[in-house]
């Protein structure tokens, strides 16, 4: 059954379809913007505009007042969600489980419902695309326009090259000016990277970061085919054969590799999910939604 569920992802090149499906199934009350007090508590009152959504305006306070007021969030003043997608190359490595299923496609899905529920709740969200050595915004604004941006971006990512250089992301942390809640997806196979140094810095900066970390299931438990030959996609260099005799080695590598992630990220105080592309969506959307210490 969950194989079935992550396979809707290939089915549909309709993002949006697979969204509003995955989000079917989690119900209510899950805030991606709740952060360190300044979720979504009421702030104050100010004078209706329009394009105010109506279900802002207190109708109490329009019978006592005879004008319209909209009750403002403190999240809605102060917190923007930043969608962060690795797109190199490493991020089309597919499932050998799930036919047309790959990290890109997935991380894809999930940061665009992170995107949805960003809007549902009045949110700026904005997207940061890394791929190719370069970076790619859409600025962040609040509505459902924005989210049609949004999801057509994630939908014409390509997974291609390298991340950008240290000195790219450096530059471009202007992004999150004011505080944010930053949602990462990557396969965190390039670490350290200019892509960890820059999470670990806008953590540094009091910034909400929360990293999702995807792999296949053949990557976690070395179920690699010896059959076909290997080139590393964003190196270019160097074509191996993965046999059983190279296992062995490989968990190692990989097992070492990890904790110094996971040990780096419990350091920073950047909660890190692990997941496998093969879970379902909804699964792993709950898990990474959710900050440890915070109320699910």
């Amino acid at each position: 059954m969950s194989l079935a569920k992550t396979a809707l992802i290939a089915h549909t090149h309709n993002l949006d379809l697979v969204i509003r499906h995955v989000l079917a199934g989690l119900g209510h009350g899950i805030h991606a913007g709740r952060e360190r007090g300044a979720g979504v508590e009421f702030s104050e009152y100010r004078a209706y505009a329009p394009g105010d959504e109506w279900r802002r305006v207190d109708w109490k306070l329009l019978a006592r007042a005879d004008r319209y007021f909209v009750r403002e969030a403190e999240r809605d003043s102060h917190v923007a969600v930043w969608l962060v997608l690795d797109a190199s190359a490493s991020m089309l490595e597919p499932s050998r489980e799930v036919d047309g299923v790959d990290k890109l496609a997935y991380a894809r899905t999930l940061l665009g419902c992170v995107a949805a529920i960003a809007q549902r709740q009045g949110d700026a969200f904005g997207l940061v695309i890394l791929g190719g050595g370069k970076v790619q915004f859409t600025p962040a604004l609040r509505g459902p326009r924005q989210l049609q941006r949004v999801l057509l971006q994630l939908s014409r990512a390509q997974a291609d090259g390298a991340l950008p250089d240290a000195d790219t992301l450096r530059a471009s942390l202007h992004f999150a000016q004011f505080p944010s809640v930053i949602f990462a997806a990557s396969d965190l196979l390039d670490w350290p990277s200019p892509l960890s140094q820059a999470l670990t810095r806008l953590r540094g900066m009091r910034h909400d970061v929360r990293v999702l970390c995807l792999q296949t299931q053949a990557e976690v438990d070395a179920s690699f085919s010896s059959t076909p030959a290997y080139r590393d996609p964003e190196q270019g260099a160097g074509v191996v054969r993965f046999g059983a005799d190279l296992a062995d080695g490989y968990r190692r590598n990989r097992d070492e590799h990890f904790t110094q992630v996971k040990a780096q990220c419990r350091k920073s105080d950047i909660p890190l999910v692990a997941a496998r592309i093969e879970q379902p969506p909804g699964e792993v959307l709950r898990l990474w939604l959710h900050r440890p210490g915070s109320r699910p």
